[in-house]
């Protein structure tokens, strides 16, 4: 697919166990596939086949073997740090389960702060972290706090209120509906659906059948990815 703004194409992943005598596990070969502007691909297979593995990769977090995951033109199996860092300031988002922050750091600048990194003024950057958060049924008496004393779920659609911040071209989305109630489900599922209409390509992980039936346009196994010496 020449228009792909995601493009992994013939990719390897091993792990060295280094405690271990320096054994080579080989646990991903041949990854192949391609997310146009406006498509979401979900990621699936069983517990174990390599879906965050391949998301971790796409993001530059692991790196591969062999092979190119270009976004938007750049090679991430290849990129020096600088320029993966580049890309995920303005290209590639990521909402992962799990909220990382720096602690004390109020909630409005935790999801201000995509925005703020490219040089938005403070005013419309903090303006969209109101907006999300208020659409995410975050209480306005929470933002001047550090997300860090919050519930699981307020954690999580924090995270999530963070990763719509800007509207990245490409954007990788790991469990995204995960125990959150029906009302913040429904409004997770617009963010994506307006991400999409926008153009952005999306990689996903959705567990959730209904809400992978309703904003993904097709599925990638990757257990087809997976070596069969060590399916």
């Amino acid at each position: 697919m020449t228009d792909a703004m995601i493009s992994v194409e013939n990719v390897t992943k091993t792990f060295t166990l280094h405690n271990q005598g320096g054994t080579v596990i080989p646990v991903m070969e041949g990854a192949s596939l391609a997310v146009a502007p406006g498509e979401c691909v979900a990621l699936v297979g069983a517990s174990g086949a390599g879906k965050s593995t391949l998301m971790r990769m796409i993001y530059g977090n692991y790196l591969a073997a062999s092979g190119r995951i270009l976004v938007d033109g750049t090679d991430v199996a290849t990129a020096e740090p600088r320029e993966i860092l580049a890309l995920r300031r303005a290209v590639l988002g990521y909402v992962s389960q799990f909220l990382r922050v720096v602690p004390r750091v109020p909630t409005l600048e935790v999801v201000a702060e995509p925005l703020l990194s490219v040089g938005l003024p403070r005013e419309v950057a903090q303006e969209r972290a109101r907006t999300l958060l208020t659409r995410l049924n975050i209480p306005e008496r929470l933002w001047g706090l550090s997300p860090t004393t919050f519930s699981g779920g307020e954690q999580q659609r924090v995270n999530i209120a963070r990763g719509f911040a800007r509207q990245y071209p490409a954007l990788l989305l790991d469990e995204p509906t995960a125990s959150l109630d029906a009302v913040n489900r429904e409004e997770v599922l617009q963010l994506i659906e307006e991400a999409k209409a926008r153009g952005a390509a999306i990689v996903g992980i959705f567990h959730d059948q209904p809400a992978r039936d309703r904003v993904c346009d097709r599925e990638v196994d990757v257990t087809g990815f997976t070596p069969a010496r060590v399916a």
